[in-house]
């Protein structure tokens, strides 16, 4: 019988075990139970192999973390065709929220892990959003230059939005006042009125309209200050 070819271990059920299965078993131990929850042991133990098996898909656990971030992010969308970049822009962050919301477990890979790693030598799967947002900038008009400036502006405030969309506001939540709620109570109102005078606000918080406004904010300053981008001819 022909053995199996060496990047593909063979189960006992007859299913291959790959690269793919051990990402996606490694992204539902992380959504679960979180990053620090993640171990080459209990990577192996889901998967029904021997733990050592698993390093000629990923030597070690910063691999595999790399390895889970890629494989997210390379479900972000980003349509490089015609069409208006300002509003191509509004559907790559809509996509990024919904990938963030979907697993919140996995935002601090994507929000802080990349910028530890020099571009060259991060996966090239976390950088195909980037390569693939310039294409679209630039062919509408964009210097190359500026095609990054609206990048980075772009993913520094999605980066600040999901972060904060994700973290717990709610102190109190059986309490019917809103002040109660959040623990606003506490504050010295001499000293932050106007912070408790938001307690409504902050409790009525809507991360997809915060997420609409925030871009209105940021595009229509883009759009702005930068150089206005010469129409393809």
């Amino acid at each position: 019988m022909a053995k199996a070819p060496a990047h593909r271990s063979i189960h006992s059920d007859g299913v291959p075990i790959t690269r793919e299965r051990i990402l996606a078993c490694a992204l539902d131990l992380i959504d679960r139970d979180g990053i620090d929850g993640l171990s080459m042991r209990r990577l192996g133990k889901a998967l029904g192999r021997d733990p050592m098996t698993l390093y000629r898909h990923a030597p070690n656990k910063a691999a595999l973390l790399d390895g889970v971030a890629e494989s997210v992010l390379g479900q972000l969308e980003v349509d490089t065709g015609a069409g208006e970049w300002t509003a191509q822009l509004r559907e790559v962050a809509r996509g990024f929220r919904r990938l963030a919301l979907a697993h919140p477990q996995v935002v601090p890979l994507l929000v802080t892990r990349p910028l530890s790693t020099p571009l060259g030598l991060r996966p090239l799967g976390t950088l195909r959003p980037l390569e693939n947002i310039l294409t679209l900038l630039t062919a509408a008009g964009f210097t190359d230059a500026d095609a990054l400036h609206v990048y980075r502006a772009l993913f520094g405030f999605l980066y600040g939005h999901v972060l904060n969309e994700l973290q717990e506001l709610v102190e109190s939540p059986d309490e019917s006042d809103d002040l109660l709620r959040l623990g606003l109570h506490r504050l010295p109102i001499g000293e932050f009125p106007r912070l408790r005078g938001l307690a409504p606000v902050l409790a009525s918080y809507d991360g997809a309209a915060e997420l609409e406004r925030g871009l209105d904010i940021l595009l229509s300053g883009l759009t702005a200050t930068l150089a206005e981008p010469d129409s393809p001819g």
